[in-house]
Order: structure tokens, then C-alpha cells, then sequence
């Protein structure tokens, strides 16, 4: 496919399928887009599915400040087993007895999930991309090596599941969560089924949403290759942050980067001028300094 012509800037939202790495979108989107100045916003594993947000040229400049917003997804859970990656592509390291799993009512998930909504402390799996020396974790558990993670503080803002399937092997419970960023949700799925003594691991795993971008704004890769849609900047920055209105003066002044008079909001805001995106800007003082300008 041939990329628009002109210069390119703007968010991809993409729907990734099973089986590629973020990396691999990112390689194919470099092609379509012709440019290699792609980056992407909150990795999604090979095995997850779903929302993943791409940079492209000078949007790939948003992409710090929207990774760290909340992401949504829908999980299945499984209980009665624990692999060696929290997920269904690892191998089976335990299984428990079907006496042990058959205790395990609605109710009893139910008040376990409890201790997990609101602020808590999480160990990332080991298989994380989490670096430790330089070396990702991922890597250190492939080599071998034991790998224990510190716990980190995150949000589970919603949590919500049903069991949809059971067995004598395995109870598979459907799971709704949002989170903030950081958040593990093999993590979740392995320390359910710790705190129930049986066992647990992540086997499907689709992110809905980050923030405000959603599925219902996503296209395959398949669908960008046909027809490339961007997103520009300034309309992805008024779905992500509070917005402020620029003045002449105040447009040139950014585009010199100099702080300009502080924000109503002390959040990160975007600045706007006629209908373009010119900075990010975060009070610092009685000013409000540049994060990153674009123009």
C-alpha cells in the first residue's frame, strides 16, 4: 500500500492479533506507514490480543505520556494448575488434586477478589520485560536463573468475574479489569489461585482499552495495509488530556520553549493553538513549562 503523501503524524490504534510481539507490529507498521519512525505505547505480550497504541513520526513523542494512563481488559482465568510463565504458554510446573479444586466455590473466588481492588502491592511475573541489570527478566528465566521481582505499587480500579467453565482439572473464571498502568494481569491470575491453594494461570488476555482509546476506534493490521488511518495529534490530545486554548504570543513563546502563565489544572495539559497541537505542559511554579513541543 502506498502511505498518504505529505508528512506523517498521528496515532495508530491497532487491534493486534494472538501471536505477534509489539515489536512486530511496530516492524509492519514501519512499512506501511514508510517511515521508521514508529514507536508504540504499553507493550501487550504474543499472546494477548487487543488495543495497542502506535506513534507515528512526531506523535511518537505522545507515547511516554500515554502509557502510563489505565488500560481495560477482559482475562480468563484459570484455576487448578501454575505454569512457569503465569500463562498458558508456559509449561505446567503444579497441578492440584481434584478434592482441593472441587472446594472451590463462586462465592470463595468472589471474596478472594476482593483483596486485589484498590491500591495494592504486586510481584510482576518473572517473565516480565522488566529489566534487571540491563538484562530483561524474560531473558534470565530462559537461561535458567530464579528470578524473583520486587512488588510494586499499582490500582485496580475494577474487578470484576464470573465462572464460566468447570471441571475436575480446572475451573476457568471470565474476568473484567481495569487498572493502571503497571499492572500484571498474569500476576492476578497467579496469585488468585495462591491465595485459593489451587493454582492459577492466565490462558486468554484482550485489552479493551487504554484510557480513552478503545477497540471501537482499532483496525488490524490487515485493515491498515488497505487503507492507513491516523489519528491526528491535537484530537488525541483532547481525548487524553485538559486542554488549553493558546494565544498568539503564547504559541511563540512555546515554540521558542519558554514557560508560558500556569494552567488552571496542575495535570499534564495539552496546548492548543487554532487546531494544532503545540505542547504538553505541566505547572512548575507560577508557569507552566514545555514537557514537549511540536512544532
Amino acid at each position: 500500500m502506498k502511505p498518504p503523501s505529505g508528512a506523517l503524524d498521528g496515532l495508530v490504534i491497532v487491534d493486534k492479533e494472538s501471536g505477534w510481539t509489539s515489536h512486530d507490529v511496530v516492524a509492519r507498521m514501519r512499512r506501511i506507514a514508510g517511515t521508521r519512525r514508529v514507536g508504540h505505547a504499553g507493550t501487550l505480550d504474543p499472546m494477548a490480543t487487543g488495543v495497542l497504541i502506535l506513534g507515528v513520526n512526531r506523535a511518537t513523542r505522545l507515547l511516554g505520556y500515554l502509557a502510563n494512563k489505565s488500560k481495560t481488559y477482559e482475562a480468563t482465568i484459570r484455576l487448578g494448575a501454575t505454569t512457569i510463565t503465569d500463562d498458558a504458554e508456559g509449561e505446567i510446573t503444579a497441578q492440584c488434586a481434584p478434592d482441593d479444586l472441587a472446594r472451590i466455590t463462586e462465592d470463595l473466588v468472589e471474596a478472594e477478589l476482593a483483596g486485589f481492588r484498590g491500591e495494592i502491592k504486586q510481584r510482576p511475573s518473572s517473565v516480565s520485560a522488566i529489566k534487571i541489570g540491563g538484562v530483561r527478566s524474560y531473558a534470565k528465566v530462559r537461561a535458567g536463573e530464579e528470578v524473583v521481582l520486587p512488588e510494586r505499587a499499582i490500582t485496580i480500579y475494577r474487578l470484576e468475574a464470573k465462572v464460566i467453565g468447570r471441571s475436575s482439572s480446572h475451573i476457568d473464571i471470565a474476568a473484567t479489569v481495569e487498572c493502571s498502568s503497571g499492572t500484571y494481569i498474569r500476576a492476578i491470575a497467579r496469585d488468585l489461585g495462591s491465595r485459593l491453594g489451587v493454582g492459577g494461570y492466565l490462558t486468554s488476555l484482550r485489552r479493551t482499552a487504554i484510557d480513552s482509546f478503545t477497540l471501537e476506534s482499532a483496525k488490524t493490521l490487515s485493515e491498515l495495509e488497505t487503507e492507513l488511518e491516523l489519528m491526528p495529534m491535537v484530537d488525541a490530545a483532547r481525548l487524553t488530556f485538559p486542554t488549553r486554548w493558546l494565544n498568539q504570543s503564547e504559541q511563540q513563546a512555546l515554540g521558542h520553549g519558554i514557560a508560558v502563565a500556569e494552567s488552571e489544572t496542575g495535570d499534564v495539559t495539552a496546548a492548543i493553538y487554532e487546531d494544532s497541537l503545540i505542547a504538553l505542559l505541566q505547572n512548575s511554579g507560577a508557569k507552566a513549562k514545555p514537557l514537549a513541543v511540536f512544532i
